[in-house]
């Protein structure tokens, strides 16, 4: 425009911007508003949308004053053009960076309802992040202006070098996928590594699984060692699992006595017991004659995998308990032993215990 400024352009500016302040705090209020309403209901997903138009539409209400603003000053056609061009990228980076927040937010939600107790498995929160940023930053470049083809092609002739620069990261990246993709490894199960880690896995995301041990310590392993590892899931194909408890009784004792006084435990331990599983059958099988007793295995059900250890805790408690009321005795190992007295051997019955303190001043032989 060719004409100078004046006041009557200055006050209607003036107005369009506070008008374009005042929407975009209005508008903030009521969405505020919304957003309590928005955390009484169970999908967290309304949420994550809710708190995203909090952010864009105030300041989309905003960037449209600063530009009626604009339009009301006799700026040079150039002038308005820079302006408009500011205000749109502002407005992008905004839209950018609350789509990238509600995608990343929708994402995490869906994960974490698959996933069960852990957390989200960030990797793909990650990823659509970063791919929506991108996109936003390209759409950013187009509309000052700059070809992106040029961009694009560079990348294209740097993607492998970086390829191969980046091979362990990639690697990572790439394997986190197939493990989450695949199903065999999902936030709070229970794994355990041929190498002897264990623990819930906590998170994985594009370099590596946290996992959290039962003293509660975080172990990190990268995603590669993780797919090339041999590992037991606890928790699939599905969380309750079975133990076993190796007991043993005397020879003298009755079979059938110590099989229904075992499983009356068993009841009372599985019906009180935080974790246990009551319409799992459990089971008693005798299976071996031992050098002083006669074993056998008791079969659990429990709930997953940290519960074994409440569960036999109380079990092997209660059991002792009933086994000195009713008689039945559980006897330790005794080994037959030979005192050297001059030229004649006199065999004794000793129990281990008494061979290990007798070891400095008597030898001690197996008989077979």
């Amino acid at each position: 425009m060719d004409r100078a400024l004046t006041v009557d352009d200055l006050v209607i500016a003036g107005i369009a911007l506070a008008a374009g302040l005042l929407a975009g705090f209005l508008l903030r209020m009521s969405l505020r508003w919304l957003g309590k309403h928005a955390d009484r209901t169970r999908w967290s997903g309304d949420d994550v949308i809710v708190g995203a138009l909090r952010t864009v539409v105030p300041w989309a209400a905003i960037v449209g004053g600063a530009a009626s603003a604009g339009a009301a000053l006799p700026l040079t056609r150039t002038v308005q053009n820079h302006v408009n061009q500011v205000l749109t990228v502002v407005l992008i980076f905004v839209v950018t960076v609350t789509a990238a927040r509600v995608i990343a937010g929708l994402v995490r939600a869906v994960t974490s309802s698959r996933s069960g107790v852990a957390g989200s498995a960030t990797i793909f929160v990650n990823i659509t992040r970063v791919l929506v940023l991108a996109i936003g930053f390209l759409v950013v470049l187009q509309t000052l202006g700059i070809s992106i083809a040029p961009l694009l092609t560079a990348l294209g002739v740097g993607g492998l070098a970086v390829a191969l620069a980046l091979q362990d990261t990639l690697a990572n990246l790439f394997a986190g996928i197939h493990i989450l993709a695949s199903k065999t490894v999902q936030p709070g199960d229970y794994i355990q590594l041929s190498s002897g880690e264990e623990g819930y896995v906590e998170d994985i995301n594009w370099r590596q699984t946290t996992v959290r041990a039962l003293s509660n310590n975080l172990v990190v392993i990268p995603n590669g060692e993780l797919a090339k590892s041999n590992m037991t899931n606890f928790m699939r194909p599905e969380q309750q699992l079975t133990i076993l408890l190796q007991v043993g009784v005397a020879y003298d004792s009755d079979l059938d006595h110590v099989e229904r006084v075992t499983m009356e435990v068993i009841s009372e331990v599985m019906t009180g017991i935080t974790g246990a599983v009551p319409d799992h059958e459990p089971a008693i099988r005798f299976h071996t004659f031992g050098d002083s007793r006669i074993g056998f295995t008791v079969i659990l059900g429990v709930g997953e995998f940290s519960d074994q250890f409440r569960i036999k805790h109380e079990f092997i408690k209660a059991l002792h308990k009933r086994y000195r009321e009713e008689g039945i005795r559980i006897p330790a190992p005794a080994r037959t032993v030979a005192l050297q007295q001059g030229s004649v051997a006199i065999p004794q019955q000793r129990s281990v215990e008494q061979a290990v303190v007798e070891a400095g001043e008597v030898s001690v032989a197996r008989l077979d």
